[in-house]
């Protein structure tokens, strides 16, 4: 069987920038050591990619923090991890959860079986909303997280997240 790992949105805004965290900033080692264990060529990774008119859009309404602006040091994603991601697919999403990245998962799925792990950031954001797009593309695949790989907006809101997941069948180690 097949392990994907999708990586979503480890990128410095997140993570030491205008929206991150210091939950966020202790994970990064975990996920470098997460993505050594997986080959390069079956990660996905994810990034939060938004224009310059950010505050104009309902996002930006109601975040109205900049952030992940294309081109930005922000936008980028975290160097140490970067350098691990050579042959990974990169998909640019504009908002939190991503069909593009569903719909060429599922294109594997229906040829082979796998399994697909999450790690990444924001818990309660975009992780969620991309385990349950995943979830809804396919599911009878096993779709797990791995909580100490992500974090959450807040700690609070982080556990939150994980519960909603464990309730629509997203598996835990």
């Amino acid at each position: 069987m097949r392990k994907l790992l999708v990586v979503i949105d480890m990128q410095n805004d997140f993570i030491d920038g205008s929206l991150g965290t210091k939950e966020a900033v202790a994970i990064v080692p975990s996920v470098v050591e997460k993505i050594k264990s997986y080959n390069t060529k079956d990660i996905f990774v994810t990034r939060d990619t938004h224009q310059p008119e950010y505050m104009q859009t309902q996002e930006g309404a109601n975040l109205p923090v900049e952030h992940c602006i294309i081109g930005t040091k922000g936008w980028e994603i975290e160097s140490s991890i970067a350098s691990l991601l050579k042959d990974a697919v990169i998909i640019d999403k504009p908002t939190f959860g991503s069909t593009e990245l569903a719909s060429k998962i599922k294109e594997i799925a229906d040829k082979e079986e796998i399994e697909i792990e999450l790690i990444g950031l924001c818990t309660d954001i975009c992780v969620v909303s991309n385990a349950l797009i995943l979830k809804a593309y396919m599911p009878e695949v096993k779709i797990s997280v791995d909580p100490a790989c992500c974090a959450g907006v807040t700690p609070k809101k982080h556990l939150a997240a994980l519960e909603t997941m464990r309730s629509c069948q997203i598996a835990m180690p």
